[in-house]
C-alpha cells in the first residue's frame, strides 16, 4: 500500500509553520494515543503515521528532502525511514508532547521538593518611601526533626523498593513500543520505608511555625514580589524546600497618588489667590514642606512639578516627582459684602471685557448669524 503524502497525513498545507505542524501532530497524537484507543490497532497505525509525518516534516533538513523527492528520499537510506525509524526519535517525540500524559515515556521522577508558600504584606505609601524591616510569622511543614526528614523511624533505613529495583520507574509494553511509567509502590522514590517515623508517619515534615524577618527595600510598588529561597514548605522524605513569595500591598494614601516613581496631589486654592497670585507650602512624602509660587492668574487645572520629591525608584539612588495640579475654589456660599465687592468686579468686567471671553462670544454671534 502505498504511503499517504505526509502533510495530506498532519492535514496542513506545505507552506505551514513548525509550530502549526507542531501544532496538528499533537492534536492526531491526543486521539489516535494508544492509552485511549487500547486494542484498537487501526488508530494504532493512525499514531505511528502521523508520528512518522511529524518525525519528517519538523526538521529543515528532513522536510526539504521529502519536498525535493518525496517518500523516495528515504527509502532505503541505512533507517532513516520511519520503516527504520529508531525508537530514540520516536522516544523524543513522544515526551515532547506528553511528558505528563497518563502514559509518558517520559523517564521523569516525581520530585519530592516542598510546596512554595505565598504571604500577603500590606504597607503605607510612608514605609514604602522609607523601606522597612517587616516581621513574617506563617505556619508551614518544616523537616521532622525525629528522623531529620528521612521519614524511617531511629535506626531505621529506607530499603530499595522491590517492585522497580530502586529505578522509581516501571515499563510496559503497548503494542509496538514501551511505556515508561512511575513506579506506583514508591512514587518513583526508588526506595519505601519499612519502619515509618512515628512522629512524622514517614513524610519526614511535620506542621509547625516559621518566623522570618523580611527587608522590604524602599520604592517598593504595589504588587512587588520578593522571594525567599528555601523558606517554603520541607520536601517529603528529606527533600529541598520550597520558597516564600512575600507580595506586596500599598494602601492608598489620604493626600498622595502614585504612579510608579512619581506622586501627584491637587492644592485646593481661592478664587482670589489664583487671581492675585500667593506663596504657599506644600506637603512632601518625606514628611517635609515646600513653598511654591502660584502666579497671579494661575488657571484652574494648571501643574506644577516639584523635581526629585516623588517615589524612590527601586534599587536605585534616583527619585520620581511630585506633581501638584491647582483646583480653584469657587464660592458657593458669599456674605453680603462678599457680593457686593464681586457685583462691583463684574460691573468693571463688563466695561473692560477679557480677550479670550470678547473673542469667544464675537465668534458665536457670527456662528448664529450664518445658521
Amino acid at each position: 500500500m502505498a504511503k499517504r503524502d505526509y502533510y495530506d497525513v498532519l492535514g496542513v498545507t506545505k507552506s505551514a509553520s513548525k509550530d502549526e505542524i507542531k501544532k496538528a501532530y499533537r492534536k492526531l497524537a491526543l486521539k489516535f494515543h494508544p492509552d485511549k484507543t487500547k486494542g484498537d490497532k487501526s488508530s494504532e497505525e493512525k499514531f505511528k503515521e502521523a508520528s512518522e509525518a511529524y518525525h519528517i516534516l519538523s526538521d529543515e533538513k528532513r522536510k526539504a528532502n521529502y519536498d525535493q523527492f518525496g517518500h523516495a528520499a528515504f527509502q532505503g537510506g541505512g533507517g532513516q525511514g520511519f520503516g527504520g525509524f529508531d525508537t530514540s526519535s520516536f522516544s523524543d517525540i513522544f515526551e515532547d508532547f506528553f511528558g505528563d500524559f497518563g502514559g509518558s515515556t517520559s523517564s521523569r521522577r516525581t520530585s519530592n521538593r516542598g510546596n512554595d508558600l505565598r504571604y500577603d504584606i500590606s504597607i503605607n505609601l510612608e514605609e514604602a518611601y522609607k523601606g522597612l524591616e517587616k516581621n513574617v510569622k506563617y505556619t508551614t511543614y518544616k523537616r521532622c526533626s525525629s528522623c531529620s526528614g528521612s521519614g524511617a523511624a531511629k535506626d531505621s533505613k529506607p530499603i530499595k523498593c522491590s517492585y522497580c529495583s530502586g529505578r522509581g520507574k516501571v515499563r510496559t509494553n503497548q503494542g509496538f513500543f514501551t511505556i515508561q511509567q512511575t513506579c506506583p509502590q514508591c512514587s518513583g522514590y526508588g526506595e519505601t520505608i519499612g519502619s515509618p517515623c512515628k512522629d512524622c508517619g514517614g513524610n519526614g515534615k511535620m506542621q509547625g511555625n516559621e518566623n522570618v524577618t523580611v527587608k522590604i527595600p524602599k520604592g517598593v510598588d504595589d504588587g512587588t514580589r520578593i522571594r525567599l529561597s528555601g523558606k517554603g514548605e520541607a520536601g517529603i522524605k528529606g527533600g529541598s524546600n520550597g520558597d516564600l513569595y512575600l507580595f506586596i500591598s500599598i494602601d492608598n494614601h489620604n493626600i498622595f497618588k502614585r504612579s510608579e516613581e512619581n506622586l501627584y496631589y491637587e492644592l485646593p486654592i481661592t478664587f482670589s489667590n489664583a487671581s492675585l497670585g500667593t506663596t504657599v507650602e506644600v506637603p512632601s512624602i518625606d514628611g517635609g514642606k515646600s513653598k511654591i509660587k502660584i502666579p497671579s492668574g494661575t488657571q484652574h487645572g494648571k501643574q506644577f512639578r516639584l523635581k526629585g520629591k516623588g517615589m524612590p525608584v527601586l534599587r536605585r539612588n534616583l527619585f520620581g516627582d511630585l506633581y501638584i495640579r491647582v483646583v480653584t475654589q469657587v464660592p458657593t456660599s458669599l456674605s453680603k459684602r462678599q457680593k457686593e465687592i464681586l457685583e462691583e468686579f463684574n460691573e468693571i468686567e463688563n466695561n473692560k471685557p477679557d480677550p479670550v471671553i470678547k473673542s469667544f462670544f464675537e465668534k458665536a454671534k457670527k456662528f448664529w448669524k450664518s445658521s
